[in-house]
């Protein structure tokens, strides 16, 4: 009873040794391409506000010269309220107003009846904390079309260390976990290419978030301050790593 009880302890050892060597030679000299990211979540320090002036009128000089009289205004009030701020004017347009009447025979053109004339205004800050007064105190002018807030280029730049790190520590860590489903050692893993850029063929490519966007209406003067949550923004670095089992 004890011999055969050893005999079957042996062919059990060796028919295990004989499966892992199988296993081990069925992956020998096998590539295997591995994704990875890294991710950082950090607080947003830069707002992007559009704001906008819209007039209508049936004399074309007099709607521009609205629209004119009421950007420089708003410019001014954001200049004293937010100094740092960088402005950038934008998206200039005059469109006729048509008279609401059956076409004409013949395509005659319909007649116009006013004109609509506008302009954008974009401001960058990193004035967060001030930016709702900022806000209040320019929509008795013009109002507030858009605002996303992210991450400005410096703090971006800043990241770049740790965002290296984070993608190379989750490759490795992929790498042990593939080693380990293919009954491989990390040991006997050759990591042949790194490709930060996940520019291969192999690597997925995904487009960026969406930035948060926030919509507001035009206000009359005497606006009260509105609240904003500047949030967070998620950054992430995408890898491929090229391995070969020995």
């Amino acid at each position: 009873m004890v011999r055969s009880r050893h005999l079957m302890l042996s062919l059990l050892l060796i028919t295990t040794c004989l499966g892992a060597h199988a296993q081990t030679s069925q992956t020998s000299g096998a590539q295997v391409i591995v994704p990875a990211s890294g991710e950082i979540v950090v607080a947003n320090d830069q707002a992007r506000a559009s704001l906008m002036i819209e007039e209508q009128d049936q004399d074309k000089a007099l709607a521009a010269s609205r629209v004119n009289q009421k950007m420089k205004q708003g410019i001014d009030i954001i200049k004293r309220q937010d100094p740092q701020a960088e402005l950038k004017t934008r998206g200039y347009f005059t469109y006729a107003i048509y008279a609401d009447e059956p076409p004409h025979p013949g395509n005659k053109p319909r007649a116009i009846v006013g004109w609509r004339v506008g302009q954008y205004l974009e401001v960058t800050t990193t004035n967060l904390a001030s930016l709702p007064k900022t806000v209040a105190a320019v929509q008795g002018v013009l109002a507030l079309n858009g605002l996303e807030f992210g991450l400005t280029p410096a703090s971006s730049k800043k990241l770049d260390d740790s965002l290296i790190g984070a993608a190379y520590q989750n490759l490795n860590e992929r790498i042990a976990a593939v080693a380990r489903a293919m009954a491989r050692a990390p040991a006997d893993v050759v990591v042949e290419t790194v490709d930060f850029e996940g520019s291969g063929n192999y690597a997925n490519h995904e487009t960026a978030p969406k930035a948060m966007m926030m919509r507001a209406a035009a206000s009359p003067p005497d606006v009260a301050e509105p609240s904003f949550e500047p949030g967070e923004s998620t950054v992430s670095m995408r890898l491929v790593g090229k391995i070969r089992f020995k």
